[in-house]
């Protein structure tokens, strides 16, 4: 059950990110930074779901660990835009501390699961 939740956490959190930075600027800085984003966002739940099927425990272990790079990398863009934009965003905090609880779960997983 907990494996069908966070599939969907990393799914919605994907999406979530792509429709959040459909609303910044389209100024160079932000492209790049969308750009990013897009990629490491949805990139956390692509290699969680690949990680259900891994063919080993190395190679779970291995996908889960990918997820948790692109929940960090996510985090930093996120508080990279927080910085920039210098007034409150609730969807911007909300996608800050989605993050920072995908780092928790994943570094948990990958901390108990044995080889």
């Amino acid at each position: 059950m907990q494996n069908n939740n966070l599939l969907d956490r990393t799914f919605k959190f994907g999406v979530n990110c792509i429709i959040f930075l459909r609303t910044l600027p389209r100024d160079f800085e932000y492209n790049v930074i969308k750009l990013q984003l897009t990629k490491l966002s949805t990139s956390i739940g692509a290699n969680y779901e690949e990680s259900q099927a891994g063919s080993s425990k190395a190679d779970f272990k291995n996908k889960v660990r990918i997820s948790l790079r692109e929940a960090r990398e996510s985090n930093y863009w996120l508080r990279v835009i927080k910085a920039l934009e210098r007034s409150e965003n609730e969807q911007l905090e909300s996608l800050i501390q989605e993050s920072k609880e995908l780092k928790n779960i994943l570094a948990s997983i990958i901390n108990n699961t044995k080889l």
